[in-house]
């Protein structure tokens, strides 16, 4: 037995037709979501571009070593005078320049830079001093992420000065250099380096002196390099 209300519809239909508005209403509202969310997803691709936005968050897994560097160092340099006693040390800084090629992990460069040194020690008459130098040097390295190995070499050059009895005599001396390093990328455009140089300048005949003298040395030092 069917009941029916005053106007003659049965209960049934009356829960049908409900049922139907509720599931429109809750279709046009998930439409009208989905419709939002391409609206603001629309957005943000205009905004951005194809690429996602940059966070701090992101690895420097992808760290690329590729291109031009510019940067500064400080350092300590300790040495030796060849045919004299004189042991010349002291602080070491200056700037330096460079250009990296990377193929997958491993990288190949070029560095050139320029010192003012400190270097300097006085033994009974004689004082030599170092009182600049440079490098123009290959590097060739492993590149574990954003962490960097290498190795470098190249040519040296630099002024050897002695001075004695109130005389001076200053030789600008050509040499080589080889030394080993490791630099890390700590932001996407900076990185920090340590490294050690050997460095000889070789001997010229030097008149106050009466022999042959030049100047080799050891050179620690740390450094920030700038990539464009």
């Amino acid at each position: 037995m069917q009941f029916r209300n005053q106007t003659g519809v049965s209960p049934g239909v009356v829960a049908a037709v409900a049922w139907s508005c509720v599931m429109s209403r809750f279709v046009l509202g998930a439409l009208a979501l989905i419709g939002a969310g391409w609206t603001m997803s629309a957005r943000a691709a205009d905004l951005y571009g194809s690429r996602a936005p940059y966070t701090v968050n992101q690895p420097l897994n992808a760290y690329s070593w590729a291109g031009p560097y510019l940067g500064g160092n400080l350092g300590y340099a300790w040495g030796s005078v060849a045919n004299n006693p004189t042991k010349p040390s002291g602080f070491v800084g200056g700037v330096q320049a460079g250009y990296n090629w990377q193929n997958g992990a491993w990288v190949f460069g070029v560095e050139g830079d320029i010192q003012a040194t400190g270097a300097e020690e006085t033994f009974a008459p004689w004082k030599f001093s170092n009182p600049w130098f440079g490098t123009v040097r290959g590097r060739a390295g492993y590149a574990l992420n954003n962490v960097l190995l290498f190795g470098t070499g190249g040519l040296a050059f630099g002024e050897l000065r002695a001075t004695t009895f109130g005389l001076s005599e200053s030789h600008t001396n050509a040499g080589w250099t080889l030394g080993v390093g490791a630099e890390m990328g700590f932001a996407p455009n900076w990185s920090a380096k340590v490294e050690y140089l050997y460095v000889d300048l070789a001997n010229s005949n030097f008149v106050i002196t009466g022999a042959s003298n030049g100047y080799r040395f050891g050179l620690i030092r740390a450094g920030v390099n700038y990539r464009f």
